[in-house]
């Protein structure tokens, strides 16, 4: 057999194979699943802030007293599950300032931050919501607001802390995805946990405009919301330039991880 035909039927071969296709959950070039990415953004969103405004919400609702250390330990817990159950898909933000940072940091795409942003909204709204109709509008559905007894600026200083620490882990464990891996779930969970059981008597351990968001608009407590917009927003800026100077330039393992090609 002369090396023509050889070549010829190796050539046959390749172009029998069927080349398996991407699934979306791990190609962030597939726009035509977008929607699923949103979706659970808005999930997660909902959840978080579920699980974030029930504890003062069912307090106030059935007398019986949820401790800080549990209202404050459960964000972190849930949004350590759902990094592991959903951060393939959309990269688990679940949080405006979150997606601001990676997408300062050129790990996630400018044109997508705004549906982002949008279905994390929408989750926390619908969160609220929710327990406005179980419920009805009681524990200020569990609004973050600052403590008349240290007062505005020490709330927003305080918002601005600990999103700047949350925002640090989460951008460090994604630029160092390869060493960390899926302990990043467990990172960034306990940093939410930790910032919440120091912090928690000042500001309500928000660190996320949209959790915030939803409770004061459908419990009728806009008054200080300002404050849980520009602390978070502040914080996340400097998380992003303490990332820049610790870690130099994205990586490509960041990229995969705030798009969710690989996840946190």
């Amino acid at each position: 057999m002369s090396s023509a035909q050889q070549d010829n039927r190796q050539d046959n071969r390749q172009d029998n194979r069927i080349t398996p296709t991407p699934n979306f959950s791990t190609n962030p070039l597939d726009t035509s699943m977008e929607w699923r990415r949103l979706l659970t953004e808005a999930l997660g969103a909902f959840l978080l802030t579920l699980v974030a405004a029930g504890p003062a919400t069912i307090s106030a609702a059935t007398g019986q007293q949820i401790s800080q250390p549990a209202a404050v330990v459960a964000p972190g817990l849930v949004v350590m599950a759902l990094i592991y159950t959903v951060g393939d898909v959309s990269g688990a933000h679940f949080n405006p300032v979150v997606t601001l940072g990676f997408a300062i940091r050129d790990d996630f795409p400018w044109r997508r931050v705004p549906g982002y942003m949008a279905s994390q909204f929408v989750g926390g709204i619908l969160a609220a919501a929710l327990l406005r109709g179980l419920f009805g509008n009681v524990g200020h559905l569990g609004a973050t607001l600052p403590n008349p007894h240290t007062g505005d600026f020490a709330a927003l200083v305080m918002e601005g802390v600990m999103t700047c620490l949350l925002v640090t882990v989460i951008l460090g464990t994604a630029h160092e995805t390869r060493l960390v891996g899926h302990n990043a779930a467990l990172a960034v969970g306990a940093t939410i946990a930790l910032d919440g059981l120091f912090a928690s008597p000042v500001t309500g351990a928000s660190m996320n405009p949209a959790r915030s968001f939803g409770p004061a608009l459908i419990s009728g407590n806009m008054g200080t919301i300002w404050i849980y917009f520009v602390g978070p927003l502040a914080g996340a800026l400097l998380a992003t330039l303490i990332a820049r100077m610790l870690h130099g330039r994205t990586t490509e393992e960041a990229k995969k991880a705030a798009t969710g090609d690989g996840g946190h």
